[in-house]
């Protein structure tokens, strides 16, 4: 199998029968053997047994569905492990992404990159959604270091061994290029257009922005602070300590000049921040050995071997 195109959806039963047609005209002239994965998570206006009607006209189409609503992720997941294709291009299923861009995401890997990442430049999206994204991914980008415009466009592509190194799960499917830099893979970027919504309405609310900040701070501490957890808890511990006994030490002068600090606030406070700056440093430690230890289990992510 060439391709494999995996599409989570929920409740999008409008858009499917035209979404199809879509990826046809845009796959036919690539004369490419490649199937069509839609995983159906959850959905409750009757899309499952639209697929089901148009399978007779798809003969390449595969589809999954869940019991009820996992998330994006989960939805992501199993379709990489159902996909069977050596290139694997995952979009969105309402529309907004033109699956004209195949070709082109698609000659971006031909060049050397392992995946390749949309870039929503222009979005027919409201403010609301518009400006928390570009927020969200400046910040993302200046903490990862990955230079990309947007982390959390539903068209990429990836050739089948970065699928296979990473676990996409909760909702980390805004970080898949995070996982993948990290692991050695070259991540690429290339334009591609958006439309705005045809059918029904988005999914997704102000709440995601919040939970993908949270996400990022998980997404930095799997991979940046896995292997060294000290370097994070004892920057933090060793910081609070130092405020600590910088008050300390001041109010020690004090009292030295007569003036009495024993039932002053700031005296508790740095007591407090010492304390708390050594649990820190504690925590650090205990999270290394535990890193040690796992660190014999630990999978390398290896581009060839030559014996």
């Amino acid at each position: 199998m060439d391709l494999s195109l995996v599409i989570p959806a929920y409740n999008e039963n409008e858009s499917i029968p035209e979404l199809l047609k879509q990826i046809t005209a845009a796959t036919e002239p690539l004369d490419l053997d490649f199937e069509i994965v839609i995983v159906d998570d959850g959905s409750n206006d009757g899309m499952f047994e639209t697929i089901k009607s148009l399978k007779p006209e798809y003969p390449n189409l595969v589809a999954v569905r869940f019991r009820r609503n996992y998330g994006k992720s989960p939805a992501l997941a199993v379709g990489f492990n159902k996909a069977q294709g050596k290139f694997i291009i995952t979009m969105d299923a309402d529309l907004q992404d033109d699956p004209q861009e195949i070709p082109h995401l698609l000659k971006k890997l031909e060049e050397g990159f392992d995946m390749v990442s949309g870039w929503k430049k222009e979005r027919h999206d409201p403010i609301t959604k518009t400006l928390p994204s570009k927020i969200y991914n400046y910040v993302t980008s200046k903490l990862t270091g990955i230079r990309l415009h947007d982390f959390n466009c539903g068209l990429k592509a990836y050739r089948r061994e970065v699928v296979e190194s990473f676990l996409v799960y909760g909702e980390l499917h805004r970080f898949l290029p995070v996982l993948a830099h990290w692991q050695g893979f070259r991540v690429g970027e290339i334009v591609v257009k958006h439309h705005a919504r045809k059918y029904g309405k988005s999914k997704y609310g102000i709440r995601r922005f919040f939970n993908g900040f949270f996400d990022l701070i998980t997404v930095l501490f799997l991979t940046r602070f896995r292997t060294s957890p000290l370097h994070i808890f004892g920057i933090i511990g060793f910081l609070t300590f130092m405020v600590g006994v910088c008050i300390e030490v001041y109010l020690t002068v004090l009292w030295f000049q007569g003036v009495g600090i024993g039932k002053r606030p700031l005296f508790f406070m740095g007591n407090i921040l010492i304390i708390v700056g050594i649990q820190f440093i504690g925590f650090g430690l205990v999270a290394e050995m535990i890193s040690a230890g796992l660190a014999e289990n630990e999978n390398y992510s290896i581009r060839e071997t030559l014996e």
